[in-house]
C-alpha cells in the first residue's frame, strides 16, 4: 500500500482515539478521505435505530439531506447488507437520494460495531465521474472507515 495512504491511515487512527471535538474530529476525517482520491465530497453520518444523521462533511456544499430514514437511498442498501454499496451512475440506481446535481457516482461504506457488527455510521464518498471508484478506492475508503472507528465508539 503506498506510503500516503498508510500515513493517512496513522493520521485518522490518532485522530479518532484523540480527544478534541467529535465534530472537528469528524470533519477532518471527511478532509482526509477527500483528498486521497480528490473526490468531490465526503460525508460522515451517525446511524441510528431510525435515523442516519451527518457529523461532519467536506465538500462545496452542506448535505441537502443532513438527516434521513435508515430505510431510505444507498445508505439502506449499505446498512441492510453491512457492506459497502459502490454505484458507478446514481442517475441508473432509483434508490439514489438526489443530492447533488453534479454526483454521478458514489461509495457508502458502513461501520460496524465491533461487538455486535450494528451499523453505527458510515462514511459516504461521492465523485462527479461516472464509475469515479475502483476497487482499489474502495479498499482505501474501508481501510479509512476501519481506522476511524473511534470516532463512533469514543463519541
Amino acid at each position: 500500500m503506498p506510503i500516503i495512504v498508510n500515513n493517512t491511515l496513522n493520521e485518522i487512527r490518532s485522530l479518532a482515539m484523540g480527544a478534541g471535538d467529535r465534530a472537528a474530529k469528524a470533519k477532518r476525517l471527511a478532509e482526509l478521505i477527500r483528498k486521497l482520491g480528490d473526490y468531490r465530497w465526503v460525508g460522515v453520518y451517525d446511524v441510528g435505530a431510525e435515523l442516519v444523521s451527518i457529523v461532519a462533511w467536506s465538500g462545496p456544499n452542506a448535505p441537502v439531506y443532513p438527516s434521513f430514514p435508515v430505510t431510505k437511498g444507498l445508505t439502506s442498501a449499505a446498512i441492510e447488507s453491512k457492506r459497502a454499496v459502490v454505484v458507478g451512475d446514481v442517475r441508473k440506481d432509483p434508490r439514489y437520494l438526489t443530492a447533488f446535481g453534479s454526483t454521478l457516482s458514489e461509495i457508502i461504506v458502513p461501520v460496524l460495531s465491533p461487538g455486535d457488527a450494528r451499523v453505527i455510521g458510515t462514511v459516504d464518498v461521492e465523485s462527479e465521474r461516472a464509475n469515479g471508484f475502483s476497487e482499489r478506492d474502495q479498499q482505501m475508503i474501508e481501510q479509512c472507515a476501519e481506522a476511524a472507528l473511534g470516532l463512533w465508539l469514543l463519541g
